[in-house]
């Protein structure tokens, strides 16, 4: 039983949280050395890029819900990945340490929400995927017939469909972030000192 306690720390656990320590690391870093360069001003504007990654990264997602026929859905959901990433580390830096933006800070803290649902997700599917098609093979391997192994995976079946719907948080939060951030570009643009 530790050894399945330490694999499933291994392959699952410790990836969802080093891809988080990984995006705060760099956002850290980033930030410091614009701070230590002395070229602060430059993450006043890194909030433009950032959000037009996110918006790029949105293909997966415009080709999932049929919206776009275009594109492989695997290599969609790695740009979705990366892009999304790239473009929450630059909000991130974006947003720096300066607390006098409450709508930006909202924005923030949803986007960050968002990636902690989205690699939430991917792992927590992912993992159930293997699990599902680990104990298919298995059931193969003792000789059991195609319906008797669809039988035995029945209910974990259902479970796998029922994890598969994670979506259905992930967008609430997608959308959430979507109205905030777009609040603070109106704010921004509103009250944006064009001298």
């Amino acid at each position: 039983m530790s050894g399945w306690r330490t694999s499933l720390m291994r392959r699952e656990v410790i990836p969802f949280y080093v891809s988080l320590a990984l995006l705060g690391g760099a956002a850290l870093a980033l930030d410091a050395l614009l701070h230590l360069s002395g070229m602060v001003w430059i993450g006043r504007y890194l909030g433009i890029p950032g959000v037009l990654l996110i918006l790029a990264s949105s293909g997966y997602s415009l080709r999932k819900h049929k919206l776009i026929n275009s594109g492989r859905p695997a290599t969609l959901l790695l740009w979705h990945e990366r892009l999304a990433w790239a473009g929450s580390l630059l909000i991130l830096v974006h947003a720096g340490i300066h607390f006098n933006a409450i709508l930006a800070w909202l924005a923030v803290w949803a986007m960050l929400i968002n990636v902690a649902s989205g690699l939430t997700g991917k792992f927590l599917l992912g993992r159930a995927r293997k699990r599902l098609e680990a104990t298919r093979a298995g059931l193969r391997a003792q000789g059991l017939s195609s319906a008797e192994v669809e039988e035995r995976t029945h209910w974990d079946s259902l479970t796998f469909d029922a994890v598969k719907q994670w979506r259905v948080i992930h967008l609430p939060i997608t959308l959430a972030f979507a109205v905030l951030a777009l609040a603070h570009i109106v704010a921004i643009f509103l009250f944006w000192s064009w001298q």
